[in-house]
C-alpha cells in the first residue's frame, strides 16, 4: 500500500538490509597526527602551508585541508621560499629534508612514527653490514621514502614469492628484511617464510613492521566478511591499506568494492544481497562511513550492527615546533 509513496519515505516497501560495520576502521593514530600537524601549522603560520605529497591518501581529507589553505605539491622545488612545508605521513627520502635545510625552509615531518621506526631499523641494518630485502609495493610513497634512508644498492625490493625465488644472494650472505607497514598480513607472512627458508640466517625486526592499524583492520574484515554477501571498503585507489582490505574480503569469498564515498555505490550492487559489511581504510574519516550507511538506507531498511574485534588507544606526539 506504500507503493505510491515517494521513494525516500517508503520505508515499509524497502526490503531489509543488515549492515555489519567493522571496528576498528578508519583513521589510525598516524593519520590523526598527520592531519593535526597540517591544521596546527595553518593556525600557527597562516595560509598557505605547503604539503609535499598528499598528507594521507584520501581525497575528502585533502580537499578539506585545501579549503583551509594547504597547498599540495609533489616535489620540494614547487615550494616557494619562506613558507613552511609538511612532509606526508608516508615518509620521505633523507635527501628531502636535507634539501629543505639547504634552502632554509622550515619543515614539519608528519611521517607516521611507525614508518620512522622502519627507517631507523634500515639504518641500523646497513651499519651492521647487512643488505636489506624490503617487502613492499614498488612506487608507493612509503617504499620510496624507506629506500631513500640508505645508500643506493643497500636495499632490494621484493613484492612477491616469485621475487624471492629470483634473488641471487649467496645462502650465507649477511641479510636482513623489513616491510612496508600497510601490507597484507597473510601475503607478507608467506614472503617472510620463503625468505627464511632460502636464507636461514636472515635477520628480521624484533616486532612486526606491519602496523597495528593495518593488522587490526584486516582482522576486523576477516571477522565479518564471511557473514556478508557484499563488502564495501571506503578508501582511495592509491591507499595500500585500503586495497588490502578489499583483498582480505575477497579471500573470504565475499564480493568487495573499493569506494571513495557513498556516491560510488551502484544500486544494483545490492541485488540479492541481505548483508553488507562496511569498513574504512586508515585514511578515511568516519563521516564517510556514516554517509555510506545513509546511502544504503535510501534503498533498503537498514539494521546496523558494529562488530568490535579490537580496541585502539594509540596516540602519537606532535612535532616539538607545534607544542612549544
Amino acid at each position: 500500500m506504500n507503493a505510491s509513496l515517494p521513494h525516500n519515505s517508503a520505508t515499509a516497501a524497502r526490503p531489509p538490509l543488515t549492515v555489519l560495520v567493522a571496528a576498528p576502521r578508519g583513521f589510525c593514530a598516524g593519520v590523526d597526527r598527520a592531519i593535526e600537524i597540517v591544521e596546527r601549522a595553518l593556525e600557527r603560520y597562516g595560509a598557505p602551508v605547503y604539503v609535499r605529497h598528499e598528507i594521507v591518501h584520501n581525497r575528502f581529507v585533502v580537499d578539506g585541508l585545501k579549503a583551509k589553505g594547504a597547498v599540495f605539491v609533489e616535489e620540494l622545488d614547487k615550494v616557494p621560499d619562506g613558507v613552511p612545508v609538511v612532509f606526508s605521513a608516508h615518509g620521505v627520502p633523507k635527501a628531502i629534508p636535507a634539501t629543505a635545510e639547504e634552502r632554509g625552509l622550515e619543515y614539519l615531518d608528519a611521517t607516521c612514527p611507525l614508518v620512522s621506526k622502519v627507517h631507523r631499523q634500515a639504518e641500523r641494518q646497513v651499519e651492521a653490514g647487512r643488505h636489506i630485502v624490503f617487502i613492499g609495493h614498488k612506487g608507493h610513497p612509503e617504499v620510496i621514502g624507506t629506500l631513500g634512508q640508505v645508500p643506493d644498492g643497500a636495499m632490494t625490493l621484493v613484492e612477491s614469492l616469485e621475487d624471492v625465488a629470483a634473488l641471487t644472494f649467496a645462502a650465507d650472505a649477511p641479510l636482513a628484511f623489513l616491510t612496508q607497514t600497510t601490507l597484507s598480513v597473510d601475503d607478507t607472512a608467506a614472503i617472510v617464510a620463503a625468505l627464511r627458508e632460502r636464507y636461514p640466517a636472515i635477520v628480521g625486526p624484533k616486532a612486526e613492521d606491519i602496523c597495528y592499524a593495518t593488522s587490526n583492520r584486516q582482522a576486523a574484515v576477516k571477522a565479518i566478511a564471511p557473514q556478508c554477501d557484499l563488502m564495501l571498503v571506503i578508501g582511495a585507489p592509491n591507499s595500500s591499506n585500503s586495497l588490502r582490505l578489499v583483498e582480505v574480503a575477497e579471500r573470504c569469498g565475499t564480493a568487495a568494492h573499493l569506494i571513495g564515498r557513498a556516491s560510488d555505490i551502484a544500486a544494483d550492487w545490492l541485488d540479492g544481497v541481505g548483508t553488507v559489511g562496511v569498513t574504512a581504510g586508515a585514511s578515511a574519516p568516519e563521516v564517510l562511513v556514516r554517509e555510506v550507511i545513509e546511502r544504503l538506507g535510501e534503498w533498503r531498511t537498514v539494521e546496523e550492527h558494529t562488530h568490535v574485534s579490537a580496541e585502539e588507544r594509540m596516540i602519537f606526539k606532535l612535532p616539538r615546533q607545534l607544542t612549544e
